[in-house]
């Protein structure tokens, strides 16, 4: 396992009396691609700016491989930080725009010319020393960001929505080309969006934030399949949530009909909520499913069909390759292992839980 590249301990941040962090903790491990998700107003791009050194916390360290770096400015961190707006300096060419930081540590003009003509080609502009910004797309003014970002050898790159100006076609490309450079690099990624599936494309953690605290931290494939609360299951993807009675280990009720499911220790005849993904409903003939429904809405998706089921008075959200015309009765049955149960929050306030890293 990496060791601890940074480490955030018990960070409180508020603006105008309003709490953004609250008693934060987490580490992010040498060359980890680690992504803060969330919706606005979450913290995520607050605590970016804390380990940049572009905000102060209230309370609380930055430990940077445990040297505590909290009151360093950002230009005296080892960190680089590319921003949605890629901040080029109009007039000055690529090259220049680049060399900037290096010119300023005073490196030579070989070093430098080396530096420009290495990181033009890690994203794939080589030849594009000469040309202004503004003759540029926003995709390849967002890589230029990133080479004057890496020439300058950070231990550590902060991305904060780098692909929100882009066009989805644009910001799917872009997202292979980060996989790439870090993977090229061996450096440190923290990445903050909103958007879920950048965040579980790219990820190797991904850092669910709501209300100012950690929700959930897994890797995308845990954050999907096992959503640990209704806000990480309903912010994650499409979800079936849906308010159920555990009635023993391995049984729950759904709706007034059981279904038999793999999770244990739930306790018996207790409330629980459960998540099941669109993609697992499967649409069987009436007699087959553990519940009837009827198909009240269809969409063709590209890849899938998106239907609507009422079923027992829930509106079900099924994704499936097979068509089911508008007014056909279905079975709904799922398989044991794609029934998510959760714990029911004590109150609404027990929504935004602070989590341990």
């Amino acid at each position: 396992m990496s060791e601890k590249l940074i480490d955030l301990q018990h960070i409180t941040k508020s603006f105008d009396g309003t709490v953004v962090l609250d008693d934060m903790n987490l580490y992010i491990r040498e060359n980890e691609f680690l992504t803060l998700l969330g919706p606005s107003g979450c913290g995520k791009t607050t605590t970016l700016r804390i380990i940049g050194g572009f905000e102060k916390p209230d309370q609380g360290a930055v430990l940077f491989h445990g040297q505590d770096i909290t009151k360093l400015p950002p230009n005296k961190r080892q960190l680089n930080t590319v921003f949605q707006k890629y901040a080029l300096f109009p007039h000055m060419n690529i090259a220049e725009n680049i060399a900037f930081g290096l010119k300023i540590k005073g490196k030579t003009k070989a070093y430098i010319r080396d530096k420009i003509q290495y990181a033009l080609k890690l994203v794939n502009l080589d030849g594009y020393e000469s040309r202004m910004p503004d003759s540029l797309s926003g995709g390849q003014q967002q890589r230029i960001a990133i080479a004057r970002a890496i020439v300058n050898e950070p231990r550590l790159l902060l991305l904060d929505e780098p692909l929100g100006a882009l066009d989805l076609k644009l910001r799917q490309d872009m997202q292979y080309e980060l996989i790439r450079l870090k993977n090229e690099l061996g450096i440190t990624f923290i990445y903050v969006t909103h958007d879920q599936e950048e965040a579980l494309t790219m990820s190797d953690t991904i850092v669910v934030m709501n209300q100012g605290y950690i929700q959930q931290i897994g890797t995308p494939e845990k954050i999907y399949n096992e959503p640990e609360n209704a806000f990480v299951a309903d912010f994650i993807g499409d979800s079936n949530i849906l308010p159920s009675l555990m009635i023993r280990d391995e049984l729950v009720e759904i709706l007034g009909a059981r279904f038999a499911c793999v999770d244990k220790g739930f306790g018996e005849n207790k409330p629980v909520d459960v998540v099941i993904r669109p993609e697992d409903v499967d649409l069987v003939k009436p007699e087959e499913g553990t519940l009837q429904g009827v198909v009240t809405h269809l969409i063709f998706k590209g890849v899938h069909y998106e239907m609507e089921v009422t079923a027992n008075g829930y509106e079900w959200l099924v994704h499936s390759t097979d068509m089911f015309p508008v007014g056909t009765k279905v079975g709904i049955r799922v398989d044991p292992f794609d029934i998510q149960i959760m714990n029911k929050p004590e109150s609404e306030d027990e929504e935004a839980v602070a989590i341990d890293a």
